[in-house]
């Protein structure tokens, strides 16, 4: 199971959230402390960030090697700065294979998507179903064989239609909910999506009771300091002081002006 972070705020290095702080993403990588399912992030990672004039779709920087290994990383994040960031380390599912294709974050136009989590079962479960539902010019899009790009891909049919990412995500969850509960599978869904000017999250699984065996909710937390961080673990032990766990089933929205709403999803 994966890793992610999202940040929305002022304009600060790569470096200040990847590295600097005592529980990083680049920790998280090897000495995780909230993972429901495997031990470590080390199938590659991935970055995605806006450039504060946002005249361009977003930049992404990936790799497929541990997070802690890439010898490039520490001068990029130490140059790069934005007020909106992305980022992703990857525990990969034993069929899905280490590719760029498969890492996240994904991207189209001005979205940029991360996910944590997992379709129980995908290829026999929910893989046929979401194909379906896609448009032809969205199921084209798809580079990797993961549950998460085609999760992205029915957020963005959903997301042509409304062109609300809050919306959209609403959307894609009750759908994935749908499709689910026919076919007795189960999904975990913590997602972040950004257009550069507000992060829309979702805390969410889908258990079913019957044959199998319920997902787990994974864990996520926000914390207010010089902007707004949504974290899969705290960085810091105040969790009290410095971090608020989104409720299970929950959906954050966090505007341009740093304005905070949660609600549940249905």
């Amino acid at each position: 199971m994966c890793r992610l972070l999202a940040y929305l705020g002022q304009p600060r290095s790569l470096t200040s959230i990847l590295d600097e702080p005592e529980h990083s993403l680049i920790v998280q990588s090897y000495q995780p402390r909230e993972m429901t399912a495997g031990v470590i992030n080390a199938d590659g990672f991935g970055i995605g960030w806006y450039h504060a004039q946002q005249t361009t779709a977003p930049f992404t920087y990936k790799n497929t090697i541990p997070i802690w290994n890439d010898v490039n990383l520490p001068q990029l994040s130490r140059y790069i700065e934005s007020g909106c960031i992305l980022a992703n380390i990857r525990s990969a599912t034993e069929m899905y294979s280490l590719s760029l294709s498969n890492c996240q974050p994904f991207t189209h136009g001005d979205i940029t998507f991360i996910h944590n989590g997992f379709i129980h079962d995908f290829r026999h479960t929910l893989y046929r179903s979401i194909s379906d539902r896609l448009p032809d010019d969205i199921y084209h899009l798809i580079r990797g064989s993961t549950d998460s790009e085609h999760i992205f891909g029915l957020f963005l049919s959903y997301w042509q239609i409304s062109h609300s990412i809050a919306q959209a995500l609403k959307d894609t969850l009750h759908e994935l909910s749908a499709m689910a509960s026919k076919t007795k599978a189960s999904f975990s869904a913590n997602i972040v999506v950004s257009d550069g000017q507000q992060l829309v999250a979702s805390r969410y699984a889908f258990p079913w009771n019957g044959d199998v065996t319920p997902a787990p909710v994974p864990s996520l937390y926000w914390s207010e300091a010089n902007g707004i961080m949504i974290a899969s673990e705290p960085f810091d032990r105040q969790l009290e002081q410095h971090w608020h766990r989104i409720p299970p089933y929950s959906l954050m929205v966090v505007s341009k002006k740093l304005d905070i709403s949660i609600a549940p999803i249905f």
